[in-house]
């Protein structure tokens, strides 16, 4: 009998997510927490929306996992302030990894973190808590990405690279070899980065 779960966030990256976690196989996805003011009646793909996020104390009761899938481009903190709020309220948040994926076994993967299809993580790498590592991704050997951080489609993470906590890489971005990207940076996509790079401004 498979693990019940819930999922917090109803929009696009919830659908992507679910996709990956009913080809993972691990769960059973309960159902759908929304945004407060969203109404609870609804479905996503199939799955009920059982409630707001106000109303996950009360959830807690029923269940012990949970994943966030709301998604993240301008900024990190909708992604933080949910996994906070997840740990308080005692939810263990688990590791998705898609069976399309290549996750090394010398690899480190932090908790609520979600690896979706055909992304690659070699070996030496390491990727904190609540991060998106989205399709056709790469996280090249001894990378450190950060907690709360999204690396999107087909963005690569060069060797040796630092991906710092809550940054993001839009798509089919490159970061040289070796290079620290800061704190909550932005970078755009298609971009590429051959030195170390702060931005908290850039779309």
């Amino acid at each position: 009998m498979k693990d019940k779960i819930i999922l917090v966030g109803g929009g696009g990256h919830c659908r992507a997510c679910i996709d990956v976690i009913e080809q993972e196989n691990r769960f059973e996805i309960a159902g759908i927490v929304e945004r407060t003011g969203v109404k609870a009646n609804g479905m996503v793909m199939g799955y009920p929306i059982l409630g707001t996020d106000d109303e996950l104390a009360g959830l807690r009761k029923d269940f012990t996992l949970a994943f966030i899938t709301v998604g993240q481009i301008k900024s990190p903190d909708i992604r933080i302030n949910l996994f906070e709020s997840l740990k308080i309220h005692g939810f263990e948040l688990p590791i998705i990894i898609s069976p399309l994926s290549y996750v090394s076994r010398h690899s480190e993967v932090g908790n609520g973190t979600i690896i979706m299809h055909h992304a690659l993580v070699n070996a030496g790498a390491f990727i904190g808590s609540n991060c998106i590592i989205n399709s056709k991704a790469l996280v090249e050997h001894d990378a450190i990405v950060e907690n709360h951080c999204h690396i999107a489609t087909g963005a690569i993470v060069n060797g040796g690279a630092t991906v710092k906590e809550g940054a993001f890489m839009g798509s089919n971005a490159v970061s040289r070899e070796g290079v620290t990207i800061g704190r909550k940076s932005l970078v755009g996509a298609g971009a590429k980065v051959l030195q170390n790079f702060e931005n908290k401004n850039e779309t």
